[in-house]
C-alpha cells in the first residue's frame, strides 16, 4: 500500500517522516519523494495519528487520485532539477509519461486543471530557483550552470531567469540571493 505526501520535497523532508513512522511504530518498504510505501495497511485510528503528526510539520496526506498524481509530477520535477548530480539529456514529457505510466497530454490537462499553470512553467520555475541557488553558492559560474540545468545556451537561461524572476542573474547574485523561495512553495 502506498501514502502520497504533499510538500515532501527534499532530504529533511524525507528524515522527518521518517521520523513520525519510526516513533509512531509504523513499518515501510520504501520512503521516497512525496511517497510512502507500507509494509502493512493502516488502521483508521493509525491513518488519523500519521494525518495529525504529518500536517503539524507542513505536510498533508493525500487520499484524492488527482492530488496524487499532481505530487508524483512535481516530485519527479524536483528529483530532476534540484537532486540529480550529473545532467542528461531530458525530455520532460516523455519522462513523465514513461515514470507514471500516463498520457502526457493526460497529465498536462490534469496538472493545469488543478495548479493554475502548466507542467513546463512549474518545470521553469524549479530551474530557476536551482539556478538562483547554485548563483549562491558561487561554485558555478553561468556558464556551468546552464550546462548543468540543460539550457541551450547562458543567454537563454538568463533571458529564462530574467523573464520569471525580474532580475538578470548578475543582479540577483549582487543581491546575495534574498528572493529565493522555498522548493514546496512554487
Amino acid at each position: 500500500m502506498h501514502l502520497y505526501i504533499k510538500n515532501m520535497v527534499c532530504n529533511r523532508c524525507l528524515t522527518a517522516v521518517r521520523d513520525i513512522l519510526t516513533r509512531q511504530e509504523i513499518g515501510f518498504l520504501n520512503l521516497q519523494l512525496g511517497e510512502i510505501e507500507l509494509a502493512q495497511p493502516l488502521s483508521h485510528n493509525q491513518t488519523f495519528t500519521l494525518k495529525e503528526s504529518l500536517e503539524a510539520i507542513g505536510f498533508e496526506l493525500l487520499d484524492d487520485s488527482k492530488q496524487r498524481l499532481i505530487e508524483k509530477i512535481k516530485n519527479i520535477i524536483i528529483q530532476q532539477v534540484h537532486h540529480s548530480v550529473d545532467y542528461q539529456p531530458y525530455n520532460l514529457s516523455e519522462a513523465l509519461s514513461s515514470k507514471i505510466h500516463k498520457d502526457y497530454s493526460y497529465l498536462s490537462h490534469l496538472f493545469s486543471e488543478v495548479e493554475g499553470t502548466t507542467i513546463e512553467k512549474y518545470f521553469i520555475h524549479q530551474k530557476i530557483e536551482k539556478v538562483k541557488e547554485l548563483l549562491v553558492y558561487d561554485e558555478m559560474n553561468l556558464s556551468e550552470i546552464s550546462f548543468r540545468l540543460g539550457y541551450s545556451s547562458v543567454a537563454h537561461l538568463s533571458y529564462q531567469f530574467k523573464k520569471v524572476t525580474g532580475l538578470t542573474p548578475s543582479h540577483f547574485k549582487k543581491l546575495g540571493g534574498i528572493h529565493r523561495k522555498a522548493i514546496d512553495n512554487l
